[in-house]
């Protein structure tokens, strides 16, 4: 029995700009749909923010006395500044690292895969003579993460700006990401505004892209595919603030597991507090 994974193959290769083929559109759609089920049984998902079983970030060094003890000797512009500036540069750095050539693209760990259903079909499309096409979109939402990022810091800045001291108090004891939360939860609605019309830039060239949001658009409508991922846009602007959330909350653990490496005195005696130390 032939794979349904070869149909998403076939779809794509009569959408492309190869030799003419007559087709019958609805049954083509209805071949697409089943297709497109059986990519997304399993569906891969992108890697998350490690929310380790680490979660009061605390590690058990110390007991929750002598950590509140700690906190309470600390002053509030103490507490606000440190907060500030570990904030500010987590952000500063995760999006240096990404906002990059390569940031994405060239690192296995931040690449953006293709969207899974055509994932799971592209070994096939590739048979189909239609793998540079799909290299090439690999490659353009990856370039379209890369040039969205650097839009962040703007926003991400200005959420440090915001920040009350009862926030950075929050944040202080608040556990491994308190800090990447309180970022996604200010940031992530307006950076998806900033980042779909530079990736509809980088990806409306891609012929494979239109292609592929055309057909998942109508699988989406079925429950055949996730609602996420059924937009080429959608999907990479979804991916990459995942990814850069994921390398703030990476720096903020670096920075509460060792503050005194920070090579900050306020850093180290304001995140040590929150260690009991």
């Amino acid at each position: 029995m032939k794979t349904r994974p070869l149909v998403l193959a076939a779809v794509l290769a009569t959408a492309m700009p190869l030799p003419a083929l007559a087709f019958d559109l609805d049954n083509l759609s209805n071949q697409l749909s089943g297709a497109l089920n059986a990519a997304q049984t399993p569906a891969q998902q992108a890697p998350q923010p490690n929310s380790a079983a680490n979660s009061t970030g605390q590690g058990g060094a110390a007991s929750s006395g002598a950590v509140n003890a700690a906190v309470a000797d600390l002053s509030n512009g103490e507490v606000d500044q440190a907060l500030k500036t570990a904030l500010t540069r987590g952000a500063d750095i995760a999006v240096k690292e990404l906002g990059r050539e390569n940031g994405f693209y060239g690192n296995a760990k931040w690449r953006i895969p293709l969207p899974p259903a055509l994932e799971k079909a592209s070994s096939l499309m590739r048979m189909a003579g239609l793998g540079a096409q799909a290299d090439q979109l690999e490659l353009a939402i990856n370039r379209a993460a890369e040039a969205a990022v650097p839009q962040a810091k703007t926003l991400l800045v200005g959420a440090v700006k915001s920040m009350t001291l009862q926030d950075a108090k929050g944040i202080l004891t608040g556990g491994n990401e308190a800090a990447t939360d309180y970022f996604k939860r200010k940031t992530e609605a307006p950076l998806t505004q900033k980042f779909l019309p530079i990736v509809t830039q980088a990806t409306d060239k891609v012929g494979l892209a239109q292609t592929y949001n055309r057909f998942a658009g109508q699988a989406a409508q079925f429950g055949l595919v996730k609602a996420d991922q059924a937009n080429i846009q959608q999907y990479v602007t979804h991916e990459a603030l995942n990814r850069l959330y994921q390398a703030i909350g990476e720096q903020e653990k670096a920075i509460r597991t060792d503050p005194v490496g920070t090579g900050s005195k306020l850093l180290g005696k304001v995140f040590g507090a929150a260690l009991g130390r």
